[in-house]
């Protein structure tokens, strides 16, 4: 049985009305399943179980045999040790977290005919289906003009004015620092989603004043930031943060909040803080550089560092630097500045994530970051929330269907 079939078991609820227990006989009661997490780390969050009547809220992992968890090395893994149930379909063997306790086991117990197994393994996948993710996507499919190029413009300038409400927050953070701000942002957005957070939190625990007492010295900068990431394995660079650290008065984060899992080698947390800190060694004055050109070879000249392939460039340059120069513009009071740098989406090449995938298929026509950035902010802020009728494609089809019925 494929591991996917067990996670739609779980995630619909289909073991209900069957008993669940332990491998060593407790009663469980499933109260919650959680959310399903698509990154790094357990597959679901804010689970809510009951054991032998004691309540637990954490994380569940699912897998289709118990060993399963030492193969991927669960067991060394921090962000593993907030599991409360492994949830599986043979339980081989115990299992334990990283501080050698023991795991409770399910052996989820569910309708076992084959030939209903194979529908559940077909409905998965149709339900996890672009048509089953876009409510309008049957009219898009016959239609797909429905989405206007007009829509989208303003789609995209949403977008951008939910990051400048982001950056108006974190100015206020920052005193009105407009160059702190865009160093915590482009930390944040140096993690790719799955360490954003981590990201953001190692930039407001590490000041930018005290790392730019330090800029021009790279070790310095890159033992500062692995040291507060509490992600150093170098000795020398080791006594070169207790210096620093001791300097500044600041204290390292805990490194089980990084997420390493499900991850290739070029977006490991030490690889981009190393980049974070080679950026910062190698572009003093960013701001006012960002801020001065709309250049786009030049904009990506700027954050062309080692081993900083060409579509995390764009993603910088999508979710921070453009962002930061529309924003600023609209602060400087010059409107016809902040349009200028939205066209400069239109220059970008097109991301390409599952969102972005299901507007493909629906037949939408994708060919800069202009698009997808306006499609990303559709399916986050309308789709995804059934806001159809806020939304100009689900009000054309509301319309047409209150014609047809007079």
């Amino acid at each position: 049985m494929p591991e996917i079939v067990l996670h739609y078991i779980w995630e619909r609820c289909l073991w209900a009305g069957l008993e669940q227990q332990t491998t060593d006989g407790r009663k469980v009661e499933i109260l919650s399943v959680g959310e399903h997490n698509r990154d790094a780390g357990p597959d679901y969050s804010h689970a809510h179980i009951r054991i032998d009547g004691k309540e637990w809220v954490g994380n569940i992992e699912i897998h289709v045999n118990a060993s399963d968890w030492t193969k991927h090395h669960h067991h060394l893994d921090k962000a593993y040790d907030s599991v409360i149930l492994h949830v599986v379909r043979t339980a081989d063997k115990p299992i334990y977290n990283s501080r050698g306790e023991l795991i409770p086991q399910c052996e989820l117990q569910y309708p076992s005919d084959k030939d209903y197994l194979s529908a559940l393994f077909e409905a998965a996948q149709q339900m996890d289906s672009a048509i089953g993710r876009i409510g309008c996507a049957e009219q898009l499919i016959h239609d797909p003009q429905l989405l206007t190029e007009g829509w989208r413009r303003t789609l995209l300038r949403k977008r951008l004015e939910c990051k400048r409400a982001s950056i108006t927050r974190l100015l206020e953070i920052t005193k009105g620092s407009w160059e702190h701000a865009l160093y915590i942002s482009l930390a944040r957005n140096f993690g790719f989603h799955t360490n954003s957070l981590p990201f953001e939190q190692l930039a407001i625990n590490t000041p930018l004043s005290y790392l730019q007492k330090h800029r021009n010295n790279l070790f310095q900068l890159t033992a500062l930031l692995l040291g507060q990431a509490g992600l150093i394995d170098d000795p020398a660079m080791q006594k070169e943060y207790d210096f620093l650290h001791t300097k500044f008065g600041l204290s390292p984060m805990d490194p089980s909040i990084w997420k390493h899992a499900r991850m290739r080698p070029q977006n490991s947390p030490e690889l981009r803080i190393r980049q974070f800190a080679l950026l910062l060694y190698q572009s003093e004055n960013l701001l006012s550089k960002i801020l001065d050109t709309d250049d786009l070879k030049e904009l990506e000249a700027l954050f062309t560092v080692d081993k900083m392939g060409r579509s995390s460039i764009d993603i910088l340059l999508i979710n921070t630097v453009i962002p930061y120069k529309y924003a600023y513009a609209l602060h400087k009071n010059k409107p016809a500045e902040a349009e200028a740098v939205m066209a400069l989406m239109e220059r970008i090449t097109a991301e390409n994530n599952t969102i972005i995938r299901q507007w493909r298929v629906l037949g939408q026509t994708i060919c800069n970051a202009a698009d997808t950035q306006a499609l990303l902010h559709l399916y986050q802020n309308y789709c995804q929330h059934h806001e159809c009728i806020n939304c100009e494609v689900g009000y054309k089809i509301f319309q047409d269907r209150q014609l047809k019925l007079f």
